[in-house]
């Protein structure tokens, strides 16, 4: 494996593990700061600000890839995670968590430059296998960071956060000096057209029969917000976990889900086709998080863990689906728009379940789970009657 390759790879991995490390101590560090021990909205709004400024900067952050090289873009990202962190380890006060939570949602091209590179310096027949290493770090990153960044917090609450500082510090110097650029930097004008967020979305209308889609995809992407926003909130208030419990149930989770994204989606679709291959993924999903809603013992969490990862069948399978409804010189068109709805559902569901959370937090926290729930069975008649045109296919 060559030297710029092994760099991405560990770049993919540290960043994932900078992420997960937070996660177990985000609720008590804004305990910390607000004084509040209501803290779920605070959580909302941090991550939906993080999901608009990605949203409105990443077309810019591709287009400066394109012009200028993937490397001085991988640069900015690290340093604006670098700086991120540093402001949320030492931050006294709310306003500067939201200034640099917006400062990474500015600058997150981590992920996304990465895959970028490896298409450049891959031939077409290496892609596939890199493309799957690449999901592999992440998912390895980010098995190693909540259980990590629950050890330290349990220590100290913001030593996580310097963790995450120092790792992305010491990725943006490998990077510096060890990575050299993928690509001859184009120079060209940009065209700012282009870099309208919303742009991709005039398609949902224009391509017949896409609007379903696109809607599933808004609600997949959706429910998996929810874990992010209320899983640490709720271990705490159900079973009064601690930032390493929390951790060891992210990374337990974790486990399971990079096991069966690795082993399953394919035998699974083989076996029930694209479109009874998601609804069995949802169902997984759904009696799994019913059973979260009632569980009154910590030790259950961990025994629902392998029929929840289960509902990664889903998501493989739906994507597949998806390009079956439309035509092969449509699919850059089609990715595109599928990417919006992420990062919308990436905005508006945090604001959603925390608001949710709120509600129900000190009566049943258990209940945002059921919300989760009747959000799923939405997408249930769309993946049965709003793909039919796939039906022949599968």
């Amino acid at each position: 494996m060559n030297r710029p390759l092994v760099v991405i790879f560990a770049t993919i991995c540290l960043d994932a593990v900078g992420i997960g490390l937070v996660f177990p101590v985000l609720p008590r560090l804004l305990e910390d700061v607000t004084h509040s021990p209501n803290i779920a909205p605070y959580i909302g709004i941090m991550t939906a600000l993080y999901a608009v400024m990605q949203f409105v900067f990443a077309p810019v952050l591709g287009a400066l890839s394109d012009n200028l090289g993937r490397r001085p873009v991988l640069l900015i990202s690290l340093a604006g995670a670098a700086i991120n962190y540093v402001i949320m380890a030492f931050a006294p006060q709310l306003w500067m968590l939201m200034l640099g939570r917006a400062v990474a949602g500015l600058t997150s091209a981590n992920v996304s430059v990465a895959t970028a590179y490896i298409t450049d310096i891959s031939s077409e027949d290496q892609r596939a296998r890199r493309f799957g290493l690449s999901n592999a770090m992440f998912g390895i990153g980010f098995i190693i960071g909540p259980v990590l960044g629950g050890l330290l917090g349990d220590t100290w609450l913001r030593l996580p956060f310097i963790a995450a500082a120092a790792l992305n510090a010491g990725n943006l110097l490998l990077a510096l000096f060890v990575l050299p650029e993928s690509r001859t930097a184009a120079r060209e004008k940009i065209d700012l057209v282009a870099l309208n967020p919303l742009r991709p979305l005039r398609w949902v209308f224009a391509i017949k029969g896409l609007l379903p889609v696109v809607f599933v995809y808004f609600i997949l992407s959706a429910t998996g917000e929810a874990y992010g926003v209320c899983w640490a909130l709720w271990g705490f208030d159900t079973f009064q976990w601690s930032g390493l419990w929390i951790g060891l149930s992210l990374g337990a989770f974790g486990i399971c889900q990079t096991l069966v994204q690795a082993l399953l989606p394919g035998p699974a679709t083989k076996l029930l086709g694209e479109r009874m291959a998601v609804v069995v993924g949802i169902a997984c999903a759904c009696i799994a998080l019913v059973a979260l809603a009632f569980a009154n013992q910590g030790w259950m969490v961990f025994a629902i863990m392998p029929l929840f990862a289960l509902a990664g069948i889903g998501t493989p399978a739906f994507q597949a689906l998806a390009t079956r409804q439309v035509d092969p010189d449509r699919q850059g068109q089609l990715q595109g728009v599928l990417a919006s709805a992420v990062s919308l559902a990436s905005i508006a569901a945090p604001l959603a379940f925390s608001t949710f959370y709120f509600v129900v937090q000190n009566d049943w926290p258990g209940a945002i789970w059921l919300l989760v729930v009747v959000i799923y069975a939405i997408a249930i008649p769309l993946v049965l009657l709003g793909t039919r045109t796939a039906r022949a296919a599968t």
